[in-house]
């Protein structure tokens, strides 16, 4: 692998203190998502720290399935490989196309597409006609990197990782939680499918649009279906701006903010709800438990990039988004780890109510 991301073996051996299994959750975000592959790099540089389930969504479900199958395929080091290569395709197919950050862009550090002619065209032309009109080909170059990335056969027959991937029905406007063995292709591109960008995509005979409607990510599958109550939340999308918007841009990118962290808000609420009934002994049944929440964020940061960035596929930035969730991984372990399986590390009152 090319600039040093490729697995080197780790930096922490492994020492004499316990393994500790948690699920994670991985929102989704567009080229966001590339701090989500430096959080996961780091995470899978330290043995004391196992997945149990992975609850994800868009560019969550990317990442998601791109893990298990290199984990799989040869445990922790191809997984971490299988991530890099898996962005840098990403990169080089958006190199390809034209959304690419202007020169000026590149000289000042600004990440986001505001300034590019041919975003502010298909920023347009996405609100005058549909992805079946000024796409009828339906082409999506996502589709080639996944499937030349990913070993979808043995995604399905692996067990070490629950996989759940949320996906919008857009008949019923209820969610999809596609699990293990029916994770195709098709499968993680409706996870992330967004309606103005791309044709809906079917799976057995139903149309999905991007999960992150209905949960981003959604949680309840990691409470049912997994033992472990420690859920690490992979954040992208900030919560909370300090400055009201004002221009259209800026509106509509906290739109997108406020839309994409609802779903995930409703689930915090209930959590906060049950966890409260059980520690106040209120809640006698047997069959509940508590759930412990984390956060991996650096929320400051994200909010300085704007939704117009989550198009920036351009290599640069990948990294830099890379290098940022390694870093923030490395503090979270550091800080945390002790805390996993005892307590809750973040206010949920606090963040989420």
């Amino acid at each position: 692998m090319d600039d040093g991301i490729a697995a080197r073996g780790r930096p922490m051996a492994a020492s004499m203190q316990e393994t500790k299994t948690i699920n994670l959750a991985l929102q989704g975000g567009g080229a966001h998502g590339a701090f989500a592959w430096g959080v996961l790099d780091r995470l899978l540089e330290d043995e004391r720290i196992a997945f149990e389930g992975i609850s994800a969504t868009s560019a969550g479900a990317m990442n998601a399935t791109v893990l298990a199958s290199g984990l799989a395929s040869g445990g922790r080091d191809s997984a971490r490989a299988a991530l890099a290569t898996f962005w840098r395709k990403i990169s080089e197919a958006a190199a390809l196309g034209p959304l690419q950050p202007t020169w000026y862009d590149r000289m000042t550090g600004n990440r986001s597409m505001d300034s590019n002619p041919a975003f502010v065209l298909f920023d347009m032309m996405s609100r005058l006609l549909s992805p079946y009109q000024f796409n009828p080909l339906n082409n999506n170059p996502l589709r080639d990197v996944l499937e030349t990335v990913v070993d979808f056969d043995l995604v399905r027959q692996q067990t070490a990782i629950k996989l759940f991937l949320c996906a919008t029905n857009v008949r019923t406007g209820k969610v999809k939680i596609f699990e293990n063995r029916e994770i195709t292709s098709s499968a993680v591109l409706a996870s992330g499918c967004l309606p103005f960008m791309f044709q809906a995509v079917e799976v057995d005979g139903e149309a999905y649009w991007d999960g992150g409607y209905m949960g981003n990510p959604a949680i309840f599958p990691l409470i049912y279906g997994c033992k472990s109550t420690d859920v690490a939340i992979v954040h992208l999308n900030p919560i909370e701006r300090s400055e009201v918007p004002k221009t259209a841009g800026d509106i509509l990118n906290r739109l997108n903010e406020i839309s994409f962290n609802s779903s995930l808000m409703r689930e915090m609420r209930a959590i906060a709800f049950v966890t409260k009934l059980i520690e106040t002994d209120q809640l006698k049944s047997g069959n509940l438990r508590k759930v412990l929440i984390h956060g991996i964020e650096a929320e400051e940061r994200m909010k300085g990039f704007g939704v117009a960035s989550k198009l920036n596929a351009d290599w640069e930035f990948l990294r830099e988004l890379h290098v940022l969730g390694r870093r923030v991984a490395q503090t979270w372990i550091e800080d945390k780890f002790d805390t996993l399986g005892r307590r809750s590390t973040i206010d949920i009152h606090q963040k989420y109510l």
